[in-house]
């Protein structure tokens, strides 16, 4: 009966295309199954790849920014304004080694006094007050209220070099703030010994409290501040020694070989203050820059 069933089976015509089709879906089932095979490990294959050369973005990305971090320690020198190209600096730095001309716009006429600035006056063409910027990053060591220089505000940067902005109003920063190169500290004023200049802010730098021509490191980094310090103290210590074995020689003008004890009490007398002639010895009359006070802006022309 199982046989005759069977041949009865296979002579039905409906057999074979059932068949063809069953075998047909197989084979589509298996095409599909390796495809998606082919594809899942495709997409492990890529994103091994992709995280790699991520990681080596993030790699290159770290590096950039460490190598920012250390190029900001060593910022160039900016000029404290907002808009360099309105600025104008009408009084320079006084240096000895400058043209004459030079060397009389760096003259502060004070209570009938010649000073010598160590700074520059920064103001604008129109007169009209502006924003007073940091001119490198670092920490704001000192803010106080000048009766002749206006508002200091003294920051010191590294390399021991620091930037005194002067002749300043509303001010906007405090001591031990931390500022960036550019932040705005104030805007320029004018000050009692600075007259002349109208509206600017007075700006100095400064080299282990040793003034230096802000005009010269203008767009060089700080390190070149403490290169031409070491350079300059070197070179003046050359002098020194030749002085000091000049001293140390003796004379041979008979002239000295005078009293010493008459001409020390000769220079003592000299050198004696006449308070009835000197008006500065008054209470009432007008101050004069202190040079050992942080805002000693200049110095005074012998």
């Amino acid at each position: 009966m199982t046989k005759l069933k069977f041949k009865r089976l296979m002579r039905k015509k409906w057999l074979y295309p059932a068949l063809y089709l069953s075998v047909a879906a197989l084979v589509l089932v298996g095409v599909f199954w390796y495809q998606q095979s082919a594809n899942n490990v495709g997409d492990e294959v890529a994103e091994e790849p992709k995280s790699e050369v991520q990681n080596e973005f993030s790699t290159l990305d770290n590096e950039q920014q460490d190598s920012m971090a250390v190029m900001g320690q060593d910022e160039n020198l900016q000029m404290p304004v907002a808009d360099e190209k309105a600025a104008t600096i009408v009084t320079k730095f006084y240096d000895y080694d400058a043209p004459e001309e030079d060397q009389e716009s760096a003259l502060v006429l004070y209570n009938n006094k010649y000073y010598q600035s160590q700074g520059v006056d920064i103001t604008r063409e129109d007169g009209e007050s502006f924003e007073v910027t940091a001119a490198l990053s670092g920490k704001v060591t000192e803010v106080k209220e000048d009766p002749l220089y206006g508002n200091v505000i003294e920051i010191t940067h590294d390399k021991d070099v620091t930037t005194v902005y002067a002749s300043l109003n509303d001010v906007q920063v405090q001591a031990g703030s931390e500022v960036t190169q550019g932040d705005v500290l104030g805007a320029a004023g004018q000050n009692s010994f600075g007259q002349a200049s109208g509206v600017h802010v007075h700006f100095e730098v400064r080299k282990n409290g040793e003034p230096f021509n802000p005009e010269s490191f203008f767009g060089q980094p700080l390190s070149q501040i403490n290169d031409n310090a070491e350079e300059g103290s070197e070179t003046e210590g050359a002098p020194e020694d030749d002085a000091a074995e000049e001293n140390e020689a003796p004379s041979q003008d008979p002239a000295d070989e005078s009293d010493p004890s008459a001409e020390d009490n000769q220079t003592n007398e000299d050198e004696q203050p006449n308070t009835e002639e000197d008006p500065s010895g008054s209470e009432d009359e007008e101050q004069t820059p202190d040079e050992d006070s942080a805002s000693s802006i200049s110095t005074i022309q012998t």
